[in-house]
């Protein structure tokens, strides 16, 4: 299946087409990834702090923020893991973890990086996806996949190397497509039957060895609901750490065949009008930004786009 390219969406800016000056401010404000920690907490830092399935975060009446401080050691808190993770408008930042049986500094709070989502600056909350990813890799591989024996950090880069055999390990990235499918006007929407609310989204599924990811969309749609396609467009991509996923997304159109669920996976599928969706995924994910593109493309009347149902995160989450 070929694929036709299109307009790359960019998942840190809230239209399709943005200008190169946009584009150009956008970059200030993101990440300048580096594994060369200075040699000492000299200043100010941003510390994206973990615990549990929590990030720390400042609390003063309903506003939150990323703490910004030369240490955690400074309030008391020891970390069990720690990372670098580059600079942010010439500012470090790190990543860490604490034990949950440490106790949390007044004034601060632990609140899922979902749920964090709009309520710290969108910056702030691409480099904790980031930073949540480096810790949940840290902390589940700890030993040599070949040996067996304790990992080491790897000198100059992102990484773990045995000491015994020299087996490096890198943080684990787990590709997988997410794709709309629209038919006059409408699109294809799906319940997982492990979601645990009345929540829909589009087809999504894990990339298998050896297969091309048009392959994997192609395998995805036919198994889960059992349709005929063509078209395929690239849209874009997003890190989802959650935990180490990278979502590749793809519009496609419908071609032929009636809809076949498989109970396995999926409880339900059906084609929705742009202003009579179910509740579909929050604004967080790339399955709301393609949902939303859509709706937007094809809807006139914008008041009804505002009243569209979302799944709505928990504190914990």
């Amino acid at each position: 299946m070929d694929v036709v390219m299109c307009r790359l969406w960019f998942m840190n800016d809230t239209h399709n087409n943005i200008s190169g000056e946009h584009q150009f401010k956008a970059m200030e404000n993101q990440l300048i990834p580096s594994v060369n920690m200075p040699p000492e907490k000299a200043e100010p830092a941003w510390w994206f702090v973990f615990v549990g399935n929590g990030m720390i975060v400042a609390e003063e009446g309903e506003t939150v923020s990323v703490p910004f401080i030369k240490d955690i050691k400074e309030i008391g808190l020891q970390p069990v893991r720690e990372w670098y993770l580059g600079t942010l408008d010439g500012r470090h930042c790190y990543c860490a973890e604490i034990s949950e049986n440490m106790s949390i500094p007044e004034r601060m709070v632990s609140l899922g990086v979902r749920y964090l989502y709009g309520r710290i600056e969108e910056p702030f909350h691409r480099i904790a996806m980031r930073a949540s990813h480096m810790i949940d890799w840290d902390r589940t591989y700890r030993y040599c996949n070949r040996c067996g024996r304790e990992m080491d950090r790897a000198k100059g880069m992102n990484a773990k190397e045995c000491p015994g055999c020299g087996f490096l390990s890198f943080p684990r990235i787990s590709p997988a497509v997410i794709v709309l499918i629209e038919r006059d006007n409408r699109l294809l929407l799906a319940r997982v039957n492990r979601f645990t609310t009345e929540l829909y989204s589009v087809i999504a599924g894990f990339v298998e060895p050896g297969e091309t990811l048009e392959e994997t969309v192609r395998r995805e749609i036919e198994e889960e609901v059992g349709i005929k396609f063509k078209n395929i467009r690239y849209f874009g991509s997003q890190p989802w750490p959650f935990p180490d996923s990278l979502m590749i997304g793809f519009t496609a159109e419908y071609e032929s065949g009636e809809i076949r669920v498989d109970e396995t996976e999926i409880g339900d599928a059906g084609w929705f009008d742009p202003d009579k969706l179910p509740t579909i995924p929050g604004k967080i994910s790339i399955a709301r930004k393609l949902i939303d593109w859509f709706v937007d493309s094809r809807l006139r009347d914008k008041d009804a786009m505002a009243s569209k149902k979302e799944r709505m995160y928990n504190p914990d989450e």
